[in-house]
């Protein structure tokens, strides 16, 4: 076996691990332990970051690591946040808990909905293998992004005590849309930037380090309230700045 064919386990392996924590995320979900699988999307994407520097590090960036990371991906920030999605909806409308196979039919379609997401997840990554344009801006809101977005709503829910969070966003009439106009997001023709500085200097990264700026204004003051908020953020500042990257 070559030294590169040897190297090239290593970010493999990153990206395994990434598909694994998307796994035992999804797995927590369904049992109902829905911080801990918000948890396990946060690790995946530890390791989703790690394996590309790792790969750049040892120069052995492949065709096979490339689709084996959007495979994880979409596991990871495809079904694992769509999982979430769906426990939080069939809780709202599934109060008491009745088997899945006794509710209503418009009541099971509702509830599925979510896994649109992950469908629209594997179209994003599918279209982002193959979109040149894609190297220093994102066309469309990037998996993780949105998969954060998801994570993020058990620990609101859970630490965020002041109520407001609960009651006007974790309801149906909220979470429905959200889950259908985050999919749109995904594959819409959108520049959104990229957080990847090629150098330090303010006046070429300027939109970047408001961005930054504003991030950790937000999660000084909101905690983990700040994450929808910084989704929202991020949209809204590519668009205005969408010359200047």
């Amino acid at each position: 076996m070559s030294e590169k064919k040897f190297l090239s386990f290593v970010p493999n392996s990153i990206t395994m691990m990434n598909a694994l924590s998307g796994c035992v995320s999804i797995v927590f979900a369904f049992t109902g332990n829905l911080t801990i699988s918000g948890l396990f999307i946060l690790i995946a994407a530890v390791f989703d970051f790690f394996d590309g520097m790792a790969a750049r590090l040892l120069h052995v960036s492949s065709a096979i690591g490339k689709e084996l990371d959007s495979l994880a991906d979409d596991i990871s920030f495809g079904v694992a946040p769509s999982a979430i999605a769906f426990m939080l909806i069939n809780q709202l409308l599934n109060p008491n808990n009745t088997p899945f196979s006794e509710l209503p039919a418009g009541t099971v379609l509702l509830c599925l909905v979510p896994f649109v997401m992950a469908a629209f997840s594997a179209l994003r990554l599918a279209k982002f293998n193959l979109d040149e344009r894609q190297t220093d801006k994102f066309i469309g809101v990037p998996t993780p992004a949105n998969a954060m977005l998801w994570a993020s709503m058990p620990f609101i829910i859970k630490y965020n005590t002041d109520g407001f969070f609960a009651s006007y966003i974790i309801t149906p009439e909220v979470l429905l849309p959200l889950c259908v106009v985050m999919s749109l997001l995904l594959v819409c023709e959108l520049p959104l930037i990229s957080l990847k500085f090629k150098t330090w200097g303010f006046a070429e990264n300027k939109i970047r380090y408001i961005f930054l700026a504003i991030c950790v204004v937000l999660i000084a003051t909101m905690q983990f309230a700040a994450i929808p908020a910084i989704l929202a953020v991020y949209v809204v500042i590519s668009i205005i700045g969408r010359n200047k990257f």
